[in-house]
């Protein structure tokens, strides 16, 4: 890797997303290409497998209709709101989800701040001013436990009412138990977060139907790593994240590019027990990662961090992770789980 200057202003979600996916805050009047839309409505915490009936429920409404299918969803998490900042695991921040959400067919995302002036809106206020005012919906889909409004007053039955009296269709998902994967009884964000807080990231990904990831921009760390003959990847993880400190082997997407690497999570004993970081060596990568966006999708735990009594011990042991993550991965793409 080179050595540029470091990047500045917002990391380009962009680069990860189709060039036709419609992303947009506050929007006050309907974004292009999204008036009239099927809008699936909710957090969508981690995009797991029980909010896949909703967007699918929703997709194929759209198709019905002859209308483009989206997702409205709220920044910041409603705990942070009235609890305080980063007192919830975010599993996907605003940028994940909308990779997620594109990925699994959603044609855009509108996200609209979550404050307490709008979570004093009443029922009806949330579906006259921003529903029929600022999105001009064609239709709604929401799961069986959609509360919205003041005092979560808004229910599934008043939004259907409420569909009835302004014109637009109104689809509850009932509770599914099952999918083509089995049982979704414990695929809740709750229950993820749980999972990858033990390090556990293969039952976090059987809950979500994919591997847990992060994205951000690469940015510069101490280059420790390049002097011990791993040059590392370095990225800050979301404020909120409760991600066990570690060493996974991982998935990491540059681009279009998929290549196998290994990560290490936490506060870096052996050094300065500071921040923590995600510093991810990729293997058989050979170019400059400063300032780019890149995906890390943790695949497996191989062990815990470690204050290591010198540098030969760190490099040895860093050895034989890479060993153990390379196999993870051939193993992987052999036969995905």
């Amino acid at each position: 890797m080179t050595e540029p200057s470091e990047p500045q202003g917002t990391p380009r979600v962009t680069e990860l997303l189709p060039n036709d996916f419609v992303l947009a805050t506050d929007p006050q009047t309907p974004p292009d290409q999204l008036a009239g839309a099927v809008f699936a409505i909710g957090n969508f915490a981690g995009v797991h497998r029980g909010h896949v009936a909703v967007i699918e429920r929703a997709e194929a409404l759209a198709e019905r209709l002859g209308r483009r299918a989206a997702v409205l969803t709220f920044e910041p998490h409603p705990s942070d709101v009235f609890f305080g900042p980063n007192t919830i695991f975010r599993l996907t921040p605003r940028d994940a989800k909308a990779v997620a959400l594109a990925r699994a067919g959603i044609g855009g995302m509108v996200v609209l701040t979550f404050d307490k002036a709008f979570a004093a809106l009443t029922a009806e206020d949330f579906v006259r001013k921003v529903l029929i005012e600022r999105l001009a919906v064609g239709a709604v889909v929401a799961g069986y436990d959609f509360h919205f409004g003041k005092g979560r007053q808004g229910t599934p039955e008043f939004l259907r009412d409420a569909g009835a009296r302004y014109g637009f269709t109104v689809e509850i998902v009932e509770r599914i138990a099952a999918d083509a994967s089995g049982s979704i009884e414990a695929a809740s964000s709750t229950a993820t977060r749980a999972a990858l807080e033990a390090g556990d990231v293969v039952r976090a990904a059987q809950f979500l139907g994919h591997p847990y990831a992060v994205l951000g921009p690469v940015i510069h760390g101490e280059k420790r790593g390049r002097t011990l003959g791993f040059p590392t990847a370095n990225m800050r993880l979301d404020a909120s994240s409760r991600l066990r400190f570690g060493i996974y082997a991982v998935d990491v997407r540059v681009g279009a590019t998929l290549y196998g690497g290994v990560a290490s999570y936490g506060r870096r004993p052996t050094f300065d027990n500071g921040a923590p970081l995600l510093e991810v060596y990729v293997f058989d990568f050979a170019g400059d990662l400063y300032g780019k966006i890149i995906e890390v999708a943790f695949l497996e735990f191989i062990r815990s961090e470690e204050k290591f009594a010198s540098l030969d011990a760190l490099t040895e042991r860093m050895n034989r992770d890479e060993e153990i993550a390379r196999d993870i991965v051939k193993r992987r793409r052999l036969s995905p789980v």
